[in-house]
This record gives structure tokens, sequence and C-alpha cells, in this order.
């Protein structure tokens, strides 16, 4: 008979079909023992039973601090001890330098961390923190593409260990070249199984593909216990760190950096951070107050609408999907009875941002109709709600959220879907534009 390996845990006696590092059941770390058993004969060992989950203890979780404000508070209140993490973003977004912020900041509280290149030389690694002026603190890197270095490395049972990036690692396990499905596959699992083992938190940097997903097996981002997508463009200043999955916190988190010549700065209250030097008397701008994650703040977004002289009106969308734009000019043409056919329309979110609020469609309209009559919306309107295809203004989100914050500050008229039977806003696109406009139509 074939003979099978499972693994019993010596605490509880809870049996497992693979060794991992922590036992399901009582939550004990390294206590899984491999035990043989013969397959179609009965087990030589307690079976693995339900248990009542209010049985078990309480997880209480010893975290690392980052050292970086805001960045403990979107992972739940810092790295968790084994815990594995991947970071993504486009070439030149600031992970990089992200990381060796990070990594500096530890080791100046007295925390051991290691950032390992697959990319760069120990000399450029050095480069990039002096310019960073990082050289100041300790700051420990290796160089290497070989994963049985970093195995070797956690041996020493750092804090911290940066690997950037996975795809440039290869294990003499498999076969393959770097960045292929298997090697990814084999370093990642390897680098997972020894964190769990050994209690390092692992900080993977991940390529991502054109359209930008993490590049490699999407059993990746399966693998890991925290996704993190830095976004941003890179010709602005502004960066948003996003909390994809998370098992140790909340997810759908946003963290705002703005990139400096020293390194990628937080911005604690991003409420009006990106109306800097705004004109209020010009048209096509609109304020709108978006949600990301549970954080309300105040973005513009500007239209130009001007005559075209080609046989296709061209439409330009950015920081935001360009089919959402042509979904919104289609619904103002239906249903405000004005026509764009013959002009070329222009949005773009300010500061370089991409936003994926539905909430940010009314104030799309709003910049587009302001540019179309050329007249500037009310000094201090502020605008949010999701327009359907119908013309309708439906509510979003953070509806009272959003509303408390206008309130505090200051913003005025607030224009915004209609909550209850009772509530005050607006459930048409028409109301609004009479409201802004005082008619319909096309002037």
């Amino acid at each position: 008979m074939k003979t099978k390996t499972a693994y019993v845990c010596t605490a509880c006696k809870a049996v497992s079909p693979r060794w991992q590092g922590q036992c399901p059941k009582c939550l004990a770390w390294n206590t899984l023992e491999p035990a043989i058993r013969q397959s179609g004969s009965a087990m030589d060992m307690p079976l693995n039973r339900p248990v009542d989950l209010r049985e078990l203890p309480t997880l209480l979780e010893d975290r690392v601090s980052s050292q970086l404000s805001g960045l403990d508070g979107i992972l739940g209140s810092g790295f968790v001890p084994g815990g594995v993490i991947l970071l993504g973003g486009e070439p030149g977004i600031g992970k990089s330098t992200l990381l060796l912020q990070v990594g500096a900041s530890m080791e100046r509280s007295g925390k051991g961390v290691i950032y390992v290149s697959g990319e760069e030389s120990l000399s450029q690694i050095r480069g990039r923190a002096e310019r960073l002026g990082m050289l100041g603190d300790r700051l420990t890197a290796l160089a290497t593409n070989q994963v049985d270095d970093i195995l070797a490395c956690m041996e020493d049972a750092p804090a911290l260990i940066v690997v950037d990036s996975v795809q440039t690692m290869i294990s003499s396990r498999v076969e393959g070249l770097p960045g292929s499905v298997s090697q990814v596959r084999a370093v990642a699992t390897a680098l997972t199984e020894r964190a769990k083992q050994t209690g390092v938190t692992v900080i993977l940097v991940g390529h991502v593909t054109k359209d930008g997903q993490i590049a490699g097996p999407k059993l990746l981002e399966h693998m890991v216990d925290t996704v993190l997508y830095l976004e941003g463009d890179k010709e602005h200043l502004f960066r948003i760190l996003r909390v994809v999955k998370n098992r140790f916190g909340p997810s759908n988190e946003i963290l705002l950096f703005e990139m400096r010549e020293k390194g990628m700065n937080v911005i604690e209250d991003p409420s009006t951070f990106f109306l800097q030097a705004r004109d209020t008397a010009l048209s096509g701008t609109a304020l709108v107050m978006s949600m990301e994650s549970q954080r309300p703040f105040v973005v513009e977004v500007q239209a130009l609408v001007t005559r075209t002289f080609l046989a296709f009106p061209r439409r330009t969308a950015l920081g935001f999907d360009a089919n959402r734009l042509h979904l919104l000019i289609a619904v103002m043409e239906k249903r405000l009875q004005i026509s764009l056919g013959q002009v070329d329309v222009y949005a773009k979110v300010g500061g370089g941002l991409r936003m994926k609020d539905p909430g940010l469609d009314l104030g799309i309209v709003a910049a587009i109709l302001s540019s179309f009559y050329d007249r500037s919306l009310p000094e201090g309107a502020v605008f949010w709600g999701e327009v359907d295809l119908n013309g309708q203004i439906r509510p979003v989100t953070g509806h009272d959220v959003r509303l408390r914050q206008a309130a505090n500050l200051g913003y005025a008229p607030m224009v915004h879907p209609k909550t209850g039977a009772g509530g005050k806003g607006w459930s048409r696109l028409g109301d609004v534009q009479r409201m802004l406009f005082g008619q319909t139509g096309k002037v």
C-alpha cells in the first residue's frame, strides 16, 4: 500500500494534510510533526474534526511598527511577524524608495531589516539611499538573485526582509528562467514557508503588466497575506498606496503620499490638499467630495469643451475610465437635450490622481456643463453622486460621511443625491442643470 504523510500537532493532536508553521486549530507555532499512514487503511491517528470557534483562544499578534506614519494604520497596527506582503506598482512609481524609507526607519528604531535587490548592485542601492538622506542610519542590503541566500538570511531572524523583486529571484529546486511561472511560484512558496517558520515579515515587490495587474501567476496573490498597490502618475507628485487584500486587518484602505526629493511624505490630512492654487472664477472646474476607502477628501475635476475640427470628436479622460466619460456624454445629450457631437470633450482629475469612486459622475457632468456654457460654478459648490443611464442621480456609499465632511469644510451648496422620502438633494440631472445655469438645452 502507498504511504502518505500527514502532520499532527503535538499540542492539541489536530491533523493537517500538509505542514504549516501554525496549527490551524490551537494556533500554536511549529508544533506540526509528520506522521505516516497507509492509504486505504484506517488511520492510526485521531481524525481532524470540526471545532466550535468559541473554544479557540484569541490570537494576540505582537505587531512590529513600520515607523512610518500612516502605514501602520492601513496595515492594521503594523507588520505581523511571519506575514508576507506583496507590493505592486508601475516601474518608477516609488516602490523601492518607499521600502528603503521603511527599512531605514525600522533600523533606526532597533529592528533588523535586510533589503534584498535582484535588479540593482549594492553601489546603486547606496546611491539611492544617499540621495534620500538615509546613510546616517544603519541600512543592511544584499544584492543577489538566489532565493537560497535570502533563506539563509532569514535564519538570523531580522524583523523585516524586502525582496525587490520576486520576478528576479531564482530557485535551484526548479528549472526555468527568472520570472517564469514555475520560478515565481517556487520562490514565493519557499519564502512564505520560511517566513512562517521564523516569524520574519517578508515584503515581495512584484512587477506589473501593461493593464496594471501584478505579473506572474495569479496564485502569487493568493499565497501572500497582504496585497498592496502603489498607484499614481509618475509625472505628478502624488501617490496612493492601496490595500487590496489583508488577512490581518482592513482592506480597501488607502494612504496618500507626496513624492519629494528626500522620499515619500505622508499626506496626513488630504481633505483639501489637492485644491492648492485653484482659481474659482474659471469655468470647467468642479469640486467633488470623493471617498477612497473610508477617507473623504475633496478633489478638483476639470473639463474642456471646445469646437472640433475633426470628423470624429475627441473624448479624453485622465484620472478615470474613458468609457465612463463616453457614457456620461451620451446621457447628457439624451437627457439634457444638449448637442455635444460637434465638440471635443477633455476631462481630468486634478493632481494626477486616478479615481474609481462612482460619486465622481456628478462632478464630471457639472464640470462639462460649466465649460459648455462657459460659466463658472458657484464658488463653494461641491458635488457627489452616481449618474445612471436615465439621467437619474443615485446615492453612493459613504453619503453621510461626505455630507459631514463637506459641512465641516464649509462648502455650499452641496449638490448630492436625494436620500429618503423627505431628504434633501437632487434626483435628476435636469434639475441640477436648471439650478446651476437656469436653462435647459443648448444656448
